[in-house]
């Protein structure tokens, strides 16, 4: 293999706001960084998890806008960002990006906890299906996104596709 394939040249601007990679087979858009306590860097996180019993509740327009609303709303509250956020009938996909850095397990169990006590006030019929209280199953799916941002973000923002392709492959 070629050594040049796997280099990686990290050029700070001079203002200090923004990296930039080039080379090799990594080609990175300005992405900014962040200040904080005396640390420099940038958190993206690639988060899913799904309701109880992986009910495809979010089948109704209304309770999937509000969930939306609901997880950009918890996610500012926290200090992140939804960069791309995608709530399927059965679970959610979302990239989330931090001002500073966290526990990544902090900001699930926050966007969990926030999301399932707003929706439950908003929607008492989810009371009814989930009636210990808890709307999302403990299990979830994380990791941090690190030189392939844009194939995470793409496999989020392209959740709708894949799914839809399944459902006419069984007709």
């Amino acid at each position: 293999m070629n050594r040049a394939l796997f280099l990686l040249f990290v050029t700070i601007s001079s203002s200090g706001a923004a990296l930039r990679a080039t080379g090799g087979r990594y080609d990175m858009k300005t992405i900014n960084m962040y200040s904080h306590n005396h640390q420099k860097g940038y958190w993206e996180y690639h988060l899913e998890w799904c309701p109880k019993y992986r009910k495809p509740i979010f089948a109704e327009q209304a309770l999937k806008k509000d969930c939306e609303q609901i997880l950009k709303e918890a996610a500012a509250a926290k200090g992140a960002m939804l960069a791309e956020l995608a709530v399927m009938p059965d679970h959610i996909h979302t990239i989330a990006i931090t001002d500073k850095p966290m526990p990544l397990s902090e900001l699930e169990f926050y966007l969990k906890g926030r999301s399932s006590y707003e929706l439950m006030k908003k929607h008492p019929e989810l009371r009814k299906q989930y009636w210990g209280g808890n709307l999302w199953s403990r299990s979830t799916f994380s990791r941090t996104v690190g030189l392939d941002g844009e194939k995470a973000r793409n496999y989020v923002r392209n959740q709708h596709d894949i799914h839809q392709r399944k459902i006419l492959d069984y007709n």
